[in-house]
């Protein structure tokens, strides 16, 4: 019986020992709010449509990134993202009253930007007025940034920089080019490209032999590749977009006209520019915002090999990401990560949060100069080698070696066929006499 009583004593004070004990809290569930809306014009259709579904693949791998992690938790608030896509049709105009519609009537808080310079351009310029901020993927022509404007940010390198890092790289081969001929659609962000290249050529010792611009949008450049050709400059460079590289590259392999070095900006990094042109795609080089091969370390969201492989399977492709793609998903990083430094979804507070940002990505580094630009990002050059994309500047950051002088025309092609013998138009018979 004792022995029961001190059982019977010990449960008792057991149950007096829990009772004054306080129960653990639950964490209070988190309260979801109403969702982020995010305005993009884009170029669905139109001229750029090729590059500009480049961009919306990238934006999209974003998106799916920060919904899956529950969207944007501002204090104790879940707000899940919705981007706003509409069709710019590759207009600035368009692009202008598609984020005047976007701020004042879909609710848009934030935008991200259209694909081109001029595009973003239209874009920025509401964005300023309304006082909404801005993060520019594919718009980095210093005109967009030089206007002192507070809420428009951009995470490409400057377009002045684009092709310059190519004399960097030439200035290390052999036999080295001594002459440059430059040709340039006339869209501000081409335009800036060329001036950035031949300023910086010119720097380096290099001498311009031809330059001349076209209109926005040409397929047909066989005149002006002609009047290169009677120049014969070591060094060919188009600025422009992707059908203006395609159109150059058929137009120098029709033409035979042979450099030592042909450097497109732009379209080389598109797939379609490969698809295109197949083999004859092969030794054009390109500057190029970021790679696949480039590993740069990342503090935040994914590290390099993670992203190609997350960009796989979102597409279903053995495709690498060009960096159009790579640009849309770093503007939308950096706006993710300025709102979360921010803790607010206040426009004032996030476009402070935005000028201060300085981020360690797969991208690279994301930081903001004074005029909103993310300026001390390096360009890196890429070369098509067997239709493929590889990285051969800087050497640190490089899969493979340039090829270096390209071969001729005529070495990969063979000997221009002999024209079509002129068939005489028939006379007839003789009259009999």
């Amino acid at each position: 019986m004792g022995g029961r009583r001190r059982a019977l004593h010990g449960a008792t004070v057991c149950l007096a020992m829990v009772a004054c004990t306080p129960l653990q809290s639950a964490p209070p569930p988190v309260k979801t709010g109403p969702d982020v809306i995010i305005g993009i014009p884009l170029g669905l259709t139109g001229n750029l449509s090729n590059e500009s579904a480049m961009a919306k693949q990238g934006y999209d791998l974003w998106l799916d990134w920060v919904n899956e992690r529950g969207g944007l938790t501002i204090q104790g608030v879940r707000h899940r993202v919705r981007i706003q896509y509409a069709d710019d049709t590759s207009k600035p105009d368009v692009s202008a009253q598609l984020a005047e519609q976007m701020i004042t009537q879909d609710g848009a808080t934030f935008l991200l930007g259209p694909y081109s310079a001029s595009n973003t351009a239209a874009a920025a310029a509401v964005a300023e007025r309304h006082h909404v901020p801005l993060i520019s993927a594919n718009g980095s022509a210093r005109s967009i940034f030089a206007k002192g404007y507070r809420y428009v940010f951009g995470v490409q390198t400057p377009a002045d920089k684009n092709l310059q890092v190519l004399f960097d790289l030439v200035a290390t081969a052999n036999p080295k080019p001594t002459t440059v001929a430059v040709l340039a659609a006339d869209d501000s962000f081409s335009q800036e490209v060329a001036k950035g290249a031949i300023d910086y050529a010119q720097s380096k010792g290099l001498q311009i032999v031809y330059s001349q611009k076209y209109p926005n949008g040409s397929t047909n450049l066989y005149n002006l590749v002609n009047e290169v050709k009677a120049k014969s400059p070591d060094i060919v460079i188009n600025s422009g977009h992707l059908l203006e590289a395609i159109a150059m590259n058929k137009a120098a392999m029709d033409l035979r006209l042979n450099a030592k070095m042909f450097a497109y900006s732009v379209g080389p990094t598109m797939p379609d520019f490969v698809k295109a042109l197949g083999p004859q795609a092969d030794y054009i080089v390109t500057g190029s915002q970021w790679t696949a091969q480039a590993q740069y370390k990342s503090d935040y969201y994914l590290t390099g090999p993670q992203y190609v492989a997350a960009y796989r399977k979102k597409f279903q492709t053995t495709d690498e990401p060009n960096y159009q793609v790579a640009d849309a998903t770093a503007a939308g990083i950096a706006l993710e990560k300025a709102i979360e430094n921010a803790g607010s979804l206040d426009p004032e507070k996030v476009r402070d949060a935005i000028a201060s940002l300085d981020l360690a990505c797969f991208f690279g580094r994301i930081k903001f100069d004074s005029n909103g630009q993310n300026s001390s990002k390096p360009m890196l050059v890429e070369q098509i080698q067997s239709g493929h994309r590889q990285t051969v500047w800087p050497p640190e950051l490089a899969s493979t070696t340039v090829v270096y002088p390209a071969p001729s025309w005529t070495a990969r092609l063979g000997p221009l066929p002999d024209a079509p013998k002129a068939k005489l138009p028939a006379t007839g018979s003789p009259p009999r006499r």
